[in-house]
Formats: C-alpha cells, sequence, structure tokens
C-alpha cells in the first residue's frame, strides 16, 4: 500500500485546551519562556543547507537583522537555560547560539537551534514549534511508555523540544544497514518488531523511516541497536490502523524484509508479547499522571470523526474488543488501547500464578 493512500494529506494543529494546559501546569510541562515561534519566523534571509552529498536537506540556515539578532540570541540562550538546567541566567555568558535552521517540510515546521558552550565547543540542538495538541500527547506518552524519558516545554502557541541523537533511519537503512554483521541485523530486526509493537499499543503513527532514528549502543565487546521515534506530529490521528504499524511503510521495507529473514515466527511473537508486558508495567507504574493525560484526550478533540469511526471499526476488528465501537473520541479510542494491554498483561499474570500455586 503506498503512503499515499495510507496517510492522509494534511494534519490540522489542534489547540491545547485547558484540561490539557492544567496537566501541563502541574507536571512542570508548562513554564513561561521568553520568545515564541511567531519571533523566529522574522528572518530576513536564508540559505540552503546541503548534506556532504551536496544534496538538499530541506533545512535553511536563517537570518536576521542586527538589530534583532543580539535579542533572539538571548531569548534562546534563556530558552536553553530553562530547558536544561535551572533556568538561572549564570550560565548565559558560557553559551553561543551557533545557527537558527528552519525546516520547510511537514506539518510542524520547526525551527532548530544549535547552542554551544563556548568553554569546551561542546554543542547541543533544541527546537521551537508551533504548539500542537495530539504532538502534545505524543510526547507525554513517549515519555511513559518508552524506554526514554522527553524533555519539553510549552507555552502558550510555542512548543519547545530537546533534541533527540541517532542516526536517522532512512539514512542509516541506506548507509549502514548492509553493513552489519548477521548477528547485529537479529538484533535489529528483534528491536524493530518492539518499536512496531509499541508504537501500535500507543496509537503514534507515521513512523516512516524519517521519522525515528536508530542508536548504536556499545555493550562489552559488541554493538546493539535501539529504536527511537523522533516526530510525534501524527499521534492518534488516522483512522487507518495500518499507519500506526511502521511495517506498513514502503520507507521501511528493508527493515522487514530483514525481520522475516532473521527471525522465525515464533521469535516474532515472543518479542511482542515483551513489549506488550513492558508497556503494561510502564501503564501501571505510571499511576495518576497517565490517568490524568488519558482523561484529558477523551474529552479532546484531536482528530477528524470520520478518522474516528474508521479506526475504533478496526481495532474492534483486529482486537474483538466491544469497546472500541463504544468510543466517542479518539482519546476513548487510546483509553480502550492502553486498558486492553494491560488487562491482557494482567490477566496472563493471574493465569500463571494460579498454574504456578495448582
Amino acid at each position: 500500500m503506498s503512503d499515499e493512500k495510507l496517510m492522509s494529506r494534511k494534519k490540522p494543529a489542534y489547540p491545547v485546551q485547558e484540561k490539557l494546559d492544567r496537566y501541563l501546569d502541574k507536571y512542570s510541562r508548562k513554564i513561561e519562556i521568553p520568545i515564541f515561534y511567531e519571533d523566529l519566523l522574522r528572518f530576513s534571509g536564508s540559505v540552503a543547507l546541503e548534506d556532504e552529498y551536496g544534496e538538499d536537506t530541506l533545512w535553511v540556515r536563517v537570518y536576521y537583522p542586527d538589530f534583532e539578532r543580539q535579542e533572539i540570541d538571548l531569548s534562546l540562550k534563556k530558552v536553553y537555560s530553562i530547558l536544561h538546567s535551572d533556568g538561572s541566567e549564570r550560565i548565559l555568558e558560557y553559551l553561543n547560539v551557533d545557527a537558527v535552521d528552519f525546516c520547510t517540510f511537514g506539518n510542524s515546521k520547526p525551527f532548530r537551534i544549535k547552542v554551544r558552550n563556548i568553554l569546551n565547543d561542546n554543542y547541543t540542538y533544541f527546537y521551537v514549534k508551533k504548539t500542537d495538541a495530539s504532538r502534545v500527547y505524543g510526547l507525554e506518552l513517549e515519555h511513559m511508555l518508552s524506554p526514554y524519558h522527553l524533555n519539553f516545554l510549552v507555552y502558550k502557541n510555542t512548543l519547545i523540544e530537546e533534541h533527540i541523537p541517532g542516526i536517522p533511519g532512512d539514512v542509516f537503512i541506506k548507509e549502514s544497514l548492509p553493513d552489519l554483521s548477521e548477528s547485529e541485523k537479529a538484533q535489529l530486526a528483534k528491536e524493530f518488531v518492539k518499536f512496531n509493537e509499541r508504537c501500535m499499543i500507543r496509537l503514534l503513527g507515521d513512523m516512516r523511516s524519517y521519522n525515528y532514528v536508530i542508536i548504536p549502543v556499545h555493550d562489552f565487546d559488541h554493538v546493539i541497536y535501539r529504536i527511537r521515534a523522533i516526530d510525534f506530529d501524527q499521534q492518534s490521528f488516522e483512522g487507518k490502523f495500518r499507519v500506526y504499524l511502521p511495517q506498513f511503510f514502503k520507507e521501511n521495507n528493508q527493515m522487514v524484509a530483514m525481520v522475516t529473514e532473521k527471525l522465525q515466527d515464533h521469535s516474532v511473537n515472543q518479542y511482542k508479547i515483551e513489549e506488550r508486558s513492558i508497556v503494561a508495567k510502564r501503564i501501571l507504574s505510571s499511576g495518576t499522571r497517565i490517568k490524568r493525560l488519558v482523561s484529558c484526550a477523551k474529552n479532546d478533540t484531536i482528530s477528524l470523526p470520520e478518522n474516528v469511526e474508521r479506526l475504533k471499526g478496526e481495532l474492534h476488528e483486529y482486537t474483538s474488543d466491544v469497546a472500541f465501537k463504544k468510543s466517542n473520541s479518539m482519546g476513548e479510542i487510546l483509553s480502550t488501547a492502553l486498558d486492553f494491554v494491560k488487562r491482557n498483561y494482567q490477566d496472563m499474570s493471574m493465569k500463571q500464578i494460579i498454574e504456578k500455586k495448582f
């Protein structure tokens, strides 16, 4: 199935409603910042950025008038301090904003800010985006249900995200995947199965290869690979169930072929069960925080009515759980999906206890 048929042409941005705003405030995600997304749009010039092969990256480096640049740089350094430190100004003299880049591709059209520590030349990035409620839900769910914590801030119409380091999936598949050893391919195949399952459970869509990164981790005498999502724009929006399964995007065909080649069916099923169990444990350990987030989503509008109708029908067909058919919003579908995984884990745990006892 082609991506044109799989994905909607354009996803609207949804505002952060009052209940979600209170949630963000409670968990220190809502913090006043000195600059907004619209402020960065006032650039006076730009230069296209190319990769090492001379190909367009779809990013441009932007420039501001001299009388504005100093104020913008200071504000961005303050944002860095709020995001990564205690928000004080004592570190600002050691920071320099090396670049402000703007992406012309995709829904979010983010700014990428490169900040360097002048004492040691270490640098990092963060992103400035327009606030979108579905993206906020995606970031929070990633923080609670994935193996990785996420640092981000929301203030009015501006979203600040930390940079997630790693090798873009499309680059890794093209340049590094062919050179992996057979055991490394088998390990990466296992990771892709788990990543695929995790995205499906929490309804994170559009995980084409350029929307996740692959992270090599050196462990004693070998390298293991982790897969981490970097784009949360398509959290709980699309009506087609396949959108939430990375295996159905053509950009991931080589990863799917590797899974087929390296893993037997019973191993694939084993890894799926492992990931469902891990996610269920995270749901249970997140306690009231995830309950509050899901409560916000259940009463929010983050998708189109026709998408809600289609997805709840397809999920009912996939799981045979009638609770999906009773869902009236995308948040209710998400809640039902998480409850389904949690309930199956608890039922299996109880079954194992009974079998051991008797």
